[in-house]
C-alpha cells in the first residue's frame, strides 16, 4: 500500500470516530435539518445531558463536521460538511488510484 493512501487513512481517523458514535450522527442529522442550534434546542431533541451534548458537540467541531459562532451569550452550532467531505473524498480518490 502506498505512502499516500497509508496518510489518506490516518488523516481520516477524526472523521471515523466522530461519524462512528449514535449521538453524534443524530447530531449530525438533527443539524441537518435546522440552519443552527444552540446546545439547549439540541438538547431538547435528545435523551443525553447538555454536557454530554457539549462533549460531542466539541468532538463534532474538532472534525470540523460543524462550526459555532457565538452571539451574545448563546454559541450557534451549525453543520459544515464541506471540509469532511473534501476529506473523504480524497481518500476514495487515493484508494481507488493507489490500492
Amino acid at each position: 500500500m502506498g505512502e499516500k493512501a497509508i496518510e489518506s487513512f490516518r488523516s481520516c481517523i477524526p472523521l471515523f470516530q466522530a461519524m462512528g458514535d449514535l449521538a453524534r450522527q443524530d447530531i449530525i442529522l438533527l443539524l441537518a435539518e435546522h440552519d443552527e442550534l444552540t446546545v439547549n434546542e439540541i438538547t431538547e431533541h435528545s435523551v443525553l445531558s447538555r454536557p454530554a451534548i457539549s462533549h460531542h458537540l466539541k468532538v463534532l467541531r474538532d472534525s470540523e463536521f460543524v462550526t459555532v459562532k457565538q452571539i451574545g451569550t448563546q454559541r450557534y452550532y451549525s453543520l459544515s460538511l464541506d471540509a469532511a467531505v473534501e476529506q473523504l473524498k480524497n481518500l476514495i480518490h487515493t484508494v481507488e488510484t493507489n490500492c
